[in-house]
């Protein structure tokens, strides 16, 4: 099959990814890969909201504040400034594509802010408790519209491509030419693999959550970029910490559905099985602390108890207001028999967003030349050790519009490159037989790093966790390099790199910070650990 050739290569469809694409299709062409329907992304689970700074009793220095506390002391501060600074003109914009956004009550042209753990102030913007999927229902319908955007739905990126990796000198590559030229795409219908080449390549492909057992996140969420950037040599940042949000549905078949920490925000309150408070034992903002603290609490409380859940007790909260702000919380909640307006809720934390990510400046521009990348698959240095609620959303957009503007200057300044992609070398590559292989492997993964490398680590657990991450890397790298390439393999194998990586940035952080908390080393260290955990894999590249 001859090579797709195009100017701009986004690899994912949430927000960051869209607004990216959306963007560039005014400066060339772009071809949209992902990997199930356009919509299926974290961003169109996002029940909370985007924080922006829009009260007048608000301002940038508390936002930033706010974000700066929550983060541990890694924030970057550039990146902080220009997240906060930049909100209120993102809101403009997405009103402006079509965006509706939830309004006062008593007044329909003022916006509803809501309030989230760890914000001192009123500032999320919200469309009642589906602010993803309102904001995703526009910009897909922008993508589609769009002539310069070519969407590749139900595909998948097996592997970036490199210069360097199907060159053969025997003189070293000038460092010009060492760049990301595209990347090899898998239709998943037909399982043929065939190569995208482009000035500029972008990751958008969200998050790892299901590197854990229990997960808020879509099962898509399987570490496909940071897994595709490692593997090339890319620089990667801080993925010891993995945010887990406290409040997901406890139930057998909810499959982790998320209670928004907005609900807290509205008074909402966590409790034992006695119906008695314990958030004000280890915070003193209570239920509203941030998400690190009131996941380690509901932890230790039911470790401590023996419990397999704590309780959100929603019940204080107007019956009216409750279904008019969060409706599709409701309806979810009463699917399993529970009506948050009469009973307590059940509630247990689960992996919900990676903080850490492939290593970018403020522009998205990652180590390796020709390759950016955008939203939770970046480290932009935003959240430090643990996330400020609903600033996800924020920083995907603000990320996704500075990052176009540098990638348009790249492709600018950029002579495209000349010769064709191999086609994809399928080798002796067999119909795998044993497809239980790949399940119980994907299981293990999963397992091994609820129990080892979860909310409370020791040095012990960790070491365990390494030593059969390493046999598992090794298992799977013999297997697919054997079997004809399918999805769960490609996604099994990203899970394992994904899972490789938080333990050794978990590992190298001998200290306790926002959602890394090791019980061997339980103070936080500002000597000699105020910085990023940094990892990068050594050339040649495999």
């Amino acid at each position: 099959m001859l090579t797709n050739e195009v100017d701009f290569l986004v690899i994912g469809s949430g927000m960051a990814g869209l607004s990216c694409a959306i963007k560039l299709a005014s400066h060339g062409s772009v071809a949209l890969v992902t990997k199930k329907e356009l919509a299926e992304s974290n961003t169109n689970y996002a029940q909370g909201g985007i924080a922006a700074v829009l009260a007048e009793d608000d301002s940038f220095d508390a936002h930033a504040k706010d974000t700066k506390k929550a983060g541990g002391g890694l924030c970057h501060d550039d990146a902080v400034k220009i997240l906060v600074e930049n909100g209120p003109q993102m809101i403009k914009d997405l009103i402006g594509m079509g965006v509706k956004f939830s309004s006062s009550n008593d007044n329909p042209v003022r916006l509803d802010l809501g309030r989230e753990g760890g914000h001192t102030r009123r500032r999320i913007v919200h469309a009642k408790d589906l602010t993803g999927a309102e904001i995703e229902r526009v910009l897909v319908n922008r993508a589609k519209e769009s002539s310069s955007i070519e969407i590749f739905e139900n595909h998948m990126a097996v592997d970036l491509v490199h210069i360097a990796k199907f060159q053969k000198r025997e003189e070293p590559i000038p460092m010009e030419e060492n760049r990301c030229i595209g990347a090899y795409v898998m239709d998943r219908e037909n399982s043929e693999i065939f190569p995208i080449k482009a000035k500029a390549t972008i990751l958008a492909t969200g998050g790892s959550g299901k590197v854990y057992l229990y997960t808020s996140n879509p099962d898509i969420a399987s570490g496909d970029g940071v897994a595709l950037a490692y593997r090339l040599g890319a620089k990667i940042a801080n993925m010891e910490f993995m945010q887990f949000h406290p409040t997901c549905l406890y139930h057998p078949f909810a499959k982790s559905f998320l209670i928004s920490e907005a609900v807290r925000g509205e008074g909402a309150e966590l409790k034992l099985s006695d119906c008695s408070s314990f958030m004000h034992r280890y915070h003193d903002m209570g239920s509203l602390a941030p998400r690190d603290v009131v996941a380690r609490a509901i932890d230790m409380e039911m470790k401590r108890r023996g419990d397999d859940f704590v309780y959100l007790d929603t019940t204080m909260i107007d019956p009216i207001t409750f279904t008019e702000r969060f409706p599709n919380i409701y309806k979810e909640c009463s699917q399993y028999g529970y009506d948050p307006t009469k009973v307590m809720l059940p509630v247990v934390p689960a992996a919900h967003y990676m903080c850490g990510g492939v290593a970018v400046d403020c522009s998205a521009k990652t180590s390796i030349p020709g390759l950016f990348a955008i939203g939770e698959t970046a480290h932009t240095g935003v959240h430090g050790a643990n996330r400020l609620a609903s600033n996800s959303l924020l920083e995907a957009i603000v990320f996704a519009n500075l990052g176009s503007d540098a990638i348009v200057e790249w492709n600018c300044n950029t002579m495209a490159y000349q010769g064709d992609i191999p086609a994809w070398d399928h080798g002796l590559a067999v119909d795998p037989d044993e497809e239980v292989i790949i399940t119980h492997l994907w299981d293990e993964i999963r397992r091994l790093m609820w129990n080892y490398v979860g909310i409370v680590r020791t040095n012990k657990r960790l070491e365990r966790a390494k030593r059969r991450i390493e046999l598992i890397n090794d298992e799977i790298n013999e297997y697919y390099w054997n079997i004809v390439i399918t999805t769960d393999l490609l996604e099994l194998r990203n899970l394992a790199i994904v899972a490789k990586l938080i333990i050794d940035c978990a590992m190298k952080r001998k200290e306790s910070r926002g959602l890394h908390y090791n019980l061997d080393f339980p103070q936080r260290d500002d000597s000699g650990y105020l910085g990023d955990t940094i990892i990068e894999k050594q050339m040649p590249l495999a």
